[in-house]
């Protein structure tokens, strides 16, 4: 089995820079490319829930016993005293400490009901794992267990993988390990009896969830082959959801017993303890972002091309030309950005920004975005451009400063096109008209447009 950090940086090493400064016919342009966070330990921003909630020892305090030694009972558990108390913090903190720091479960003294820990590990965040999630427990590793896995924050929750002494007998599934998958099995959820027989924990007292065994189905047994990898998460359906989640549940069903029967006698002997949980994974920015802070309490990806929200899963605003996509890791080694958030408000062609940021603008719009009319232009909804048609003034009406028309007496409207009277209750023609004298008849307005169809202003830039 690979080990948790060996080929770690070739693995994931590409894909960490979002664009880069080019010149081209039209000057100093951006070339973008698909782009994502390093990966990280993300235990250290994770939050933590137990269920039930005081399923955590010493309240009371207790005294256990070891499992290999009923008779040796000298680890005491007091939620008040700091030096004997075993909180849910202790899984992530630093390893390495003499003695060895832990989370511990209350015994399993309302025996022969069962003894069910929840912990559920939050991240307010989309992440995706790059490495194999490992449980070190300081008690045996448990006879049964499962690992599941949430993409909509806690709302629904999937399994990951189960841990028995017995699959067949705890889960009804036949055993099997990671090695046992193929390219077309990955996705299957197994049961393993791996971490769980016998007096194993002993030596090991890991339980691991293996990311790199799957891996290794397209990139091979030493990871050597990430173009592969990287194909396969572009083309291959649900494979990179396989690996992305919101939330982890570590559901503990049966602790480690070493025997086909349970001592009533000394119960204190029967309970969980685990001293480091390890969560390797990258923010999920949508091959958008490279880097990722943790701001008030929550991860968020830096985005880059014209993208923002939580995973970069949007245009900004002023940057809806087209509809949003992901981007992608094809061609090696650079991938695309499939920019599809572009400089066009206005629904006119898609614009090209400069490496300045400015947006080449076309049809009569200016600005950083693109979002305002040239001087002569006026914002036509219907068409959604700025149109250079909308300033021939009617009705005798003039052109001023190359923006707007000036009515004669009489018309009103952007073009001058309406008569003053057309307001009134009784129109133009009625008998309390105002300006029923000044309205020009159907036939003498007829006239009068033919007269002035050649008297239009355009804009002087033109």
């Amino acid at each position: 089995m690979i080990s948790a950090t060996q080929h770690y940086p070739a693995m994931w090493g590409h894909y960490d820079v979002c664009k880069s400064q080019v010149y081209s016919d039209e000057g100093l342009t951006w070339d973008y490319m698909a782009c994502q966070p390093e990966a990280a330990d993300m235990t250290k921003y994770l939050r933590v829930a137990l269920e039930p909630t005081n399923i955590t020892c010493g309240d009371p305090a207790e005294t256990y016993c070891a499992l290999e030694n009923p008779y040796m009972c000298n680890n005491e558990c007091d939620a008040s005293t700091k030096e004997l108390a075993h909180p849910p913090e202790l899984m992530f903190d630093f390893e390495g400490r003499n003695p060895t720091t832990f989370w511990q479960s209350t015994s399993w003294r309302k025996y022969p009901k069962p003894l069910l820990v929840n912990i559920t590990l939050s991240w307010n965040k989309t992440i995706e794992l790059t490495d194999d999630i490992v449980i070190t427990f300081e008690s045996g590793r448990p006879e049964q267990m499962v690992l599941e896995k949430s993409l909509d924050y806690g709302r629904t929750w999937l399994p990951y993988q189960f841990y028995a002494t017995d699959c067949l007998d705890a889960f009804t599934m036949e055993p099997r390990t990671a090695q046992d998958l193929t390219q077309h099995t990955l996705l299957d959820v197994i049961c393993t009896e791996e971490y769980s027989r016998g007096y194993v924990w002993k030596y090991d007292k890991t339980v691991r969830f293996e990311i790199k065994d799957r891996l290794a189905l397209f990139a091979g047994p030493r990871l050597h082959n990430m173009a592969s990898l990287y194909g396969q998460l572009d083309t291959t359906k649900n494979l990179r959801d396989f690996f992305t989640i919101t939330d982890l549940r570590i559901k503990l069903l049966r602790p480690a017993t070493g025997a086909t029967m349970v001592d009533e006698n000394n119960l204190s002997r029967y309970f969980y303890a685990i001293s480091d949980i390890k969560v390797q994974g990258r923010c999920k920015c949508n091959l958008h972002a490279n880097s990722c802070v943790f701001d008030k309490e929550k991860l968020v990806c830096e985005c880059e091309h014209n993208t923002t929200g939580p995973d970069c899963g949007r245009c900004k605003r002023s940057y809806q030309g087209r509809v949003w996509s992901p981007g992608s890791y094809l061609p090696i080694p650079k991938g695309t950005a499939n920019i599809s958030c572009n400089c066009d408000p206005f629904g006119s062609e898609s614009e090209r920004c400069n490496a300045t940021g400015f947006c080449k603008c076309k049809s009569g719009t200016t600005g950083k975005h693109c979002s305002e009319c040239l001087p002569g232009y006026l914002w036509d909804s219907g068409s959604q451009v700025c149109d250079d048609e909308l300033l021939r003034c009617q009705n005798g009406g003039v052109c001023l400063s190359n923006l707007r028309c000036q009515c004669t007496v009489g018309f009103s409207g952007v073009l001058c096109e309406k008569p003053h009277c057309e307001s009134e209750a009784a129109g133009c023609g009625g008998p309390d008209s105002a300006r029923n004298t000044s309205c020009p008849s159907s036939a003498h307005l007829l006239l009068l447009l033919l007269a002035l169809a050649t008297a239009s202003c355009w804009p002087a830039a033109l």
